[in-house]
């Protein structure tokens, strides 16, 4: 972590440019802001536009404002391995297509969350299908890695989908939070997968969104003291925590058991990530997808994926999509399907 810009304050513990991806602490290792100004979508989905200069399998570049990452006809994630943590994916603009090797798969977006326990071993893919053939197709979400402890790191894999209708919000003049892990009040969240960190009750996990209109404020409540806290200003104009002005682009690590108030002082919109959660503490040793307690784990980890495929992968393309008419759905292991409001 880079030194605090200036002297830091009793609520501000340090802070931090926002690079890509963010900086995290435990218990999370991982967390991404994409953001993305699709044009168009052509007839497989994809950008109606030439991907010529674009480093296709890898475009990370953000030409024009977005980026291909690892598909070559449709934006986003074909499949890939993970082990050990869980993935945390807020869908707040466009559409989101799911396939895994358990066999689950869903069209999601819409301020609707996955959350996807990799447990002992899961391929996935995650695909951005560009729906609107005559206009733009903007896609942000986040996406947020959490570690599992030693204990947990080889349970079953689990998926489930937190519907957008289902996650609480707090909304009060100027103010919106919406709540998609951890009680605010009176708002609970749909509870995380069995086996997560977040689902033990004193893990103190926390994973909510602000939006703060010109002139709102917000306070937010004291955390227990041994939890790790980090807020990220990532859109708007000027916001104050506490008695500092704050510049957009920053995380902040404040300190937990204070209660910290939000003031938007500027002109536009200002919009937050709070990341909150007791530590696991226990020794990370991460290789690309793969997060255990030691080498010789990540070592065991590849030897089991080559070997097993961590179930094989069940689908006719390594990044499918659903038909440009499919209503936001999923389908779990086993074929029980769900259906959120439209």
């Amino acid at each position: 972590m880079s030194a605090p810009a200036s002297a830091p304050s009793p609520l501000i513990l340090a802070t931090r440019r926002l690079g890509f991806p963010w900086e995290t602490a435990d218990p999370f290792l991982f967390c991404v802001h994409h953001d993305d100004a699709y044009p168009a979508g052509n007839d497989q989905l994809g950008p109606a536009a030439s991907l010529a200069g674009r480093d296709i399998g890898q475009d990370f570049a953000g030409i024009d404002g977005w980026r291909m990452y690892h598909g070559d006809v449709v934006p986003g994630f074909p499949q890939h391995p993970h082990r050990g943590f869980e993935t945390l994916t807020i869908a707040r603009r466009g559409y989101i297509d799911h396939s895994d090797s358990l066999g689950a798969t869903a069209r999601f977006g819409r301020g609707d969350a996955q959350w996807l326990t990799a447990g002992r071993g899961i391929v996935h893919s995650e695909m951005f299908p560009l729906l609107d053939p005559a206009g733009p197709n903007p896609v942000e979400l986040f996406q947020i890695w959490i570690n599992l402890p030693r204990a947990s790191k080889m349970v079953e894999p689990h998926f489930s989908m937190l519907w957008g209708p289902t996650i609480p919000h707090r909304v009060a003049p100027g103010v919106d939070v919406t709540v998609v892990a951890g009680r605010l009040g009176e708002l609970t969240p749909p509870a995380p997968p069995p086996h997560s960190w977040a689902a033990r009750p004193d893990s103190d996990v926390a994973v909510w969104t602000l939006k703060l209109a010109p002139g709102a404020s917000f306070t937010l409540p004291p955390a227990q003291s041994s939890s790790n806290r980090t807020l990220y200003f990532f859109a708007g104009s000027s916001l104050a925590v506490g008695d500092r002005a704050v510049q957009p682009g920053h995380g902040l690590t404040l300190r937990p058991e204070l209660p910290a108030p939000l003031e938007n002082r500027g002109s536009t919109e200002v919009e937050c990530l709070l990341l909150q959660g007791r530590p696991i503490g226990e020794p990370v040793a991460q290789y690309g997808p793969f997060v255990m307690n030691s080498a010789a784990e990540i070592q065991q980890a590849f030897v089991d994926y080559r070997r097993t495929e961590f179930g094989g992968w069940p689908w006719p393309a390594d990044g499918p999509v659903h038909p440009r008419d499919a209503r936001r759905f999923a389908r779990h292991a086993g074929g029980r399907e769900d259906l959120p409001e439209q």
